[in-house]
Order: C-alpha cells, then sequence, then structure tokens
C-alpha cells in the first residue's frame, strides 16, 4: 500500500461518503433495479471477500464503509469509487463488456482504489476544505462526467480545477489499483483475463478519439504501461476464459433497454430483431440477447403479447442452463405484473419460495424474488404472507429501501396504519433523507396519540425519532 490516508479518518471518509449518495439517490438517473443490482453486487461481493482473505482489506474498513453498488441510467460506459465504500455503474459499462469478467476487472480496479485509501488520501490533500464542499465538488464532477453544463450548477470557476485534482488518481495509484485488483480475480472466481480483455476494450476506444460516451477514459486514462503490465502478467500457459454465461447476455441486454437509448424507436427495433430472416440460424447466446431484449421493450411499450411471445422464445433457448432460466423467470414475472396479471407473475415465482423445514425459516432466496412476490401478492389481497419474509430480509439488509417501502404497504394492506408508517420513516433513512424520516416518524407520533393502539409499535417509533433527529442535528451541523 502506497500510503494509509491517515489524515482522513475512516469516519470521517464515510459520512462525506454519505452526503454525496444522499444527492445521488435524488438524481433521476439513478435506478434500483433488484435484477441488475443483485448481479453486479455479487460479483462485486465475491471481490470484498477476495479482498479480505488476501488481506488487502482490513477489518476496520470492512466494518465501517458501505461497500455497495449503485446503478446509473446513464448511456455512458462508466464506474467510479466514492468515499465510504461506495461505487457507481453506469448502466452504459454493463451493456459493452463482454463477459462477468471484464465487469469484475472494472469492479476489482475501483475496489482498490478504497481498500488502498486512495480516495482518502486525495481528499487529505484538499484538507483545508469543508467536508460540504469537498462532496459538491465530487457531484459537480460526477454531474460533468454525463453533462458539461450541468456541472456548472455545483461547482464554479477555480473550484472546477480543484476537483480535476480531486477526483484523478496519480498514474502511480492506478498502477497500484491494476495489480491489487488483478490479485483479486483468481480467488473471487473470476478469469484474470477479464483485465487484459477490458484494457483492450478500452484502448479501441481510445483510438478511435473518446466523443464522450468513455468517461472512464477520461477519469482512469490509460498508459502503454498499464496495459503492457496488465498483459504481462497473464501467464503463457493460462487457460482461455469461459466464453460469456448467457446470464450476462441477459444482463448486458436488461441495461440496453433500461438505459433507454434511443426511446421507443430502439426499442422497436429490439422488439422486431428475432423476427428477421436467418434468426433462427444464429448461435443460441446471440438469440437469447436478442430474446431478452425484445421481451423487456416490449414490456417497455406496453404491448404485452408480443412480449410473451419473445418470452416464450427465451423459454425455448435458455434450457439446461438454471443461472438463464431463473432470469427469464423473473422477467416472465415482470412482465405480468406490468400487464396486470398477477396471479400469472405469481406462477412464475413458485420456485423462489423457501419452505420451512430442516432448520430453514420460511421465505424468499433473493431480493429480486423478493419484491416481485410482495408486488404480485399485494395484488391479489394476500400479502399477509410476505410480512414475515420482508422482516426477516430487513433484519440483515436495514438499508434496502425498496423493501421498507413494501413492507409499508403490506402493514397497508393488513390495516396496520402505525406499523406502515414507520416503515415509510425506515424507508427515508435508508436513503439518507433523514429530514424526511423525522417527518414520517412524527406522524407516527400523531397517529398513536389519536389511538393508533399499537403501544409496542409507538415506543419503537419514539425511540427512533430520536436516534434520526440526532442525525439530522448532525447533518446540520456539518453544514
Amino acid at each position: 500500500m502506497m500510503g494509509d490516508g491517515a489524515e482522513m479518518t475512516t469516519s470521517a471518509e464515510r459520512r462525506l461518503g454519505d452526503s454525496i449518495i444522499r444527492e445521488l439517490y435524488r438524481d433521476p438517473d439513478y435506478i434500483d433495479d433488484a435484477v441488475l443490482n443483485e448481479y453486479v453486487q455479487q460479483l462485486f461481493d465475491a471481490l470484498v471477500q477476495a479482498a479480505k482473505a488476501r488481506g488487502e482489506l482490513s477489518p476496520e474498513l470492512q466494518e465501517r464503509f458501505a461497500w455497495q453498488i449503485l446503478l446509473g441510467r446513464d448511456r455512458t460506459v462508466n464506474a467510479f469509487a466514492l468515499p465510504g465504500g461506495y461505487f457507481g455503474v453506469h448502466l452504459g459499462l454493463i451493456a459493452v463488456v463482454g463477459t462477468r469478467d471484464e465487469l469484475a476487472s472494472v469492479l476489482a480496479h475501483e475496489l482498490s482504489h478504497v481498500t488502498q485509501r486512495h480516495i482518502a488520501r486525495l481528499m487529505a490533500q484538499q484538507g483545508r476544505q469543508t467536508p460540504l464542499m469537498l462532496g459538491a465538488m465530487i457531484l459537480g464532477a460526477l454531474a460533468a462526467s454525463k453533462s458539461p453544463g450541468a456541472a456548472q450548477a455545483l461547482m464554479v470557476g477555480g473550484q472546477a480545477l480543484a476537483v480535476q485534482n480531486q477526483l484523478n488518481f496519480s498514474r502511480d495509484m492506478e498502477r497500484e489499483a491494476d495489480r491489487v485488483g488483478f490479485g483479486l480475480m483468481q480467488p473471487a472466481g473470476f478469469a484474470p483475463q477479464g483485465f487484459v480483455a477490458m484494457f483492450d476494450k478500452l484502448q479501441q476506444a481510445n483510438r478511435i478519439n473518446d466523443n464522450g460516451s468513455w468517461p472512464y477514459l477520461r477519469s482512469h486514462p490509460l498508459t502503454t504501461q498499464r496495459i503492457a503490465d496488465m498483459h504481462t502478467r497473464i501467464p503463457a500457459d493460462a487457460a482461455p476464459p469461459a466464453p460469456a454465461s448467457l446470464e450476462h447476455l441477459m444482463m448486458a441486454a436488461r441495461a440496453r433497454v433500461l438505459m433507454r437509448p434511443g426511446g421507443v424507436d430502439t426499442w422497436r427495433q429490439w422488439v422486431a430483431e428475432p423476427q428477421d430472416a436467418g434468426f433462427a440460424a444464429r448461435p443460441r447466446p446471440q438469440r437469447v440477447a436478442a430474446w431478452y431484449a425484445a421481451c423487456l421493450s416490449a414490456v417497455q411499450l406496453g404491448d404485452y403479447a408480443v412480449a410473451r411471445k419473445a418470452l416464450h422464445g427465451l423459454q425455448g433457448d435458455v434450457g439446461g442452463d438454471a443461472a438463464a432460466a431463473r432470469q427469464a423467470r423473473l422477467l416472465g414475472a415482470e412482465l405480468e405484473l406490468a400487464a396486470g396479471d398477477a396471479p400469472a407473475a405469481l406462477s412464475y415465482l413458485q420456485d423462489s419460495v423457501v419452505t420451512a423445514g430442516g432448520g430453514q425459516a420460511a421465505g424468499l432466496k433473493t431480493r429480486p424474488e423478493l419484491l416481485l412476490r410482495s408486488q404480485a401478492l399485494l395484488r391479489t389481497g394476500s400479502s399477509a404472507e410476505m410480512t414475515a419474509p420482508l422482516q426477516t430480509w430487513l433484519a440483515t439488509h436495514s438499508r434496502d429501501a425498496a423493501a421498507w417501502q413494501a413492507l409499508a404497504q403490506v402493514w397497508q394492506q393488513q390495516k396496520q396504519p402505525l406499523r406502515a408508517v414507520r416503515a415509510e420513516a425506515e424507508a427515508q433513512v435508508a436513503r439518507y433523507d433523514y429530514a424526511a424520516a423525522v417527518d414520517r416518524f412524527k406522524a407516527g407520533q400523531d397517529l398513536a396519540r389519536r389511538g393508533g393502539g399499537d403501544y409496542i409499535e409507538a415506543s419503537i417509533i419514539d425511540t427512533r425519532l430520536r436516534a434520526v433527529q440526532s442525525l439530522l442535528k448532525e447533518q446540520a451541523a456539518e453544514r
């Protein structure tokens, strides 16, 4: 490690990251897509565990930082690390990487910037600035990566140069992040060749003169030394990496559709692609990606009959691949929910239910199933069975705003308004919007005074209100 960033404590860095993330949650480009978020977060979590096992991640840092991925609906190819263990990934990056190994290489590089305390060292260079100013400067730089004009609302004049210096890692830091990140790949279950493949993609984009669609090239400039170093790290006798999985191709297709590259016209083109002459003769991976894009695009267009046809084609092509078949089922549930057929959506989620027994609590296997099943049961008026799974999930994922919101809807349907208000407040806490959370907790107090009836819940609300008011005061003091 080149430096320990001792001039900025881990607590201070986390608080700064929290303040930045609070603003990013309000960005219209922020997207909490359970399917894509799960896919990227799983890759990232494997890298975090590898960093811990290799001694690159200290127990203190692991405990204090968030280690959380936020997705942006931006079409540009970009990913970035933020203070406090937060990481941003644009859908444009997911859409262009050819394999999970290539995506993992970017995540490993960004993770290593944080584990090696590069961000803390850069923050220390701006030590005379207040945390609020630093946060505003970083937000301005992120806005500039999408739209240079938008950044002017957050940074002006001499601050622009300070931001550039703030976010640009030195060449030594870039090389160290390459080296450490490369070392995480194989222990985390990824082919190290993903680094080389991603570098080759970046180099090709660099040669054709980046037109602004690859901000990653500006924040992480390539050098011939970095490229050569990655090539020399691959052993000559290394086994070739596996081809792209069907699941990865489906996730890349999902990213392309959800980032809305060309609006309605592009969606219509993707819907029509499976009808092209010779489509059936294409390789299976190409067909799977095209079927997925066609189905999801048809859902976006509200053409559910066409979406069901595309889903049928997709199901026929993913047989025998468990991960891809699961993604097809999730897409089917999403399609039927959009079409207003909750029972049909539930039929796609039957395999997601974990029955009690064998020492395992009843519940849902993963977050996408949890949220989709909650939506479907709410529409059928049978949401009571989701109470326990949601509460179990939130016991270990207290920062899941969408799950809190789903629980609020469940409580409301069960005519438990006080509990619903508290869940709404907790959803705001999860987004670091403490002012909005205080308002909801106070609404809960008012409801309890008018005869809400649930004394235990009223006591919890009182306790949580005091805790969040304290957090709100800390925010105000930092400002």
